[in-house]
């Protein structure tokens, strides 16, 4: 597979690519309900896209921030939250989902903030471990799917 490179989903056309990856990971794979997996969160946030040099988007994240995060955060407006961290089936294993937490990580830096909190599926723990987030908080149900709180300072 060709090298990828990450960045700030800026126009449509990225945040389309962005969606799609999201669309075939959450919905078609997890079997998450479309309707919530799109979101009044997603006008504000902040897009992160993985794409191969070919222009094929291989992954995507989002970072709340602000008054968008605070349901997420515990009302702390120095603590971001990284959410729909998605890769599609070819692209795991090399790297791509490190590459969009440490970007996502690098727009709440650029932003202020202090923490970046998520909600990570349970099959997942080890992964955020691997990059510096301490799980917090019980097990519990999101979309049907176990989840865990987790967090990372910057």
């Amino acid at each position: 597979m060709s090298p990828f490179r990450v960045r700030v989903a800026e126009d449509p056309a990225d945040r389309e690519a962005c969606f799609a990856v999201r669309k075939q990971v959450f919905v078609v794979e997890q079997g998450v309900p479309q309707e919530i997996e799109y979101d009044s969160y997603d006008a504000g946030a902040v897009h992160v896209l993985a794409v191969r040099d070919d222009g094929t988007p291989l992954g995507t994240g989002r970072l709340l921030h602000g008054e968008a995060a605070a349901d997420k955060t515990g009302g702390d407006a120095s603590v971001g939250s990284l959410g729909r961290l998605a890769v599609t089936q070819e692209a795991r294993g090399l790297g791509v989902g490190v590459a969009l937490v440490r970007a996502i990580e690098d727009a709440a830096r650029a932003r202020g903030l202090a923490a970046v909190d998520l909600h990570a599926q349970t099959h997942a723990l080890g992964f955020y471990e691997r990059l510096g987030y301490e799980a917090y908080g019980p097990e519990y149900l999101e979309a049907g799917i176990p989840h865990r709180a987790m967090r990372r300072a910057l």
